[in-house]
């Protein structure tokens, strides 16, 4: 992922379960519009909507949408290069279900073994 110190400029987020669109607008310095412009292009980025289609975002969210700037605003990539770097991030922090089946049986099988001894 991006380096957070890229966002020293920026206020610390809360310790808060839902910030509105104005709350995240300040928190990441982009105008609400572009917030809601960025929910069209970037599949990751998805509020929660309540009462009157109002947009409530999580922890994770301004995490995401300090990421998108810093790409977008201080690495000068383009939408579409932010979105192919956000996915090649998130396939490399996904762990390799092919390599993780064959050590989870073994983990079983080890405990199984435990279980049977007692």
């Amino acid at each position: 992922m991006l380096d957070p110190s890229s966002n020293n400029e920026l206020p610390a987020i809360p310790a808060k379960r839902y910030f509105t669109i104005g709350e995240v607008s300040d928190l990441c310095a982009v105008k609400p519009h572009v917030l809601r412009y960025w929910e069209q292009e970037f599949n990751q980025l998805k509020p929660i909507k309540r009462r009157g289609n109002r947009r409530y975002y999580q922890r994770e969210d301004v995490v995401l949408i300090r990421q998108i700037r810093s790409l977008l605003y201080e690495h000068g990539f383009t939408i579409g290069g932010a979105k192919h770097r956000l996915e090649e991030d998130a396939e490399a922090n996904t762990p390799d279900n092919q390599q993780l089946i064959p050590q989870l049986v073994r983990e079983l099988e080890e405990v199984l073994h435990i279980l049977e001894e007692v």
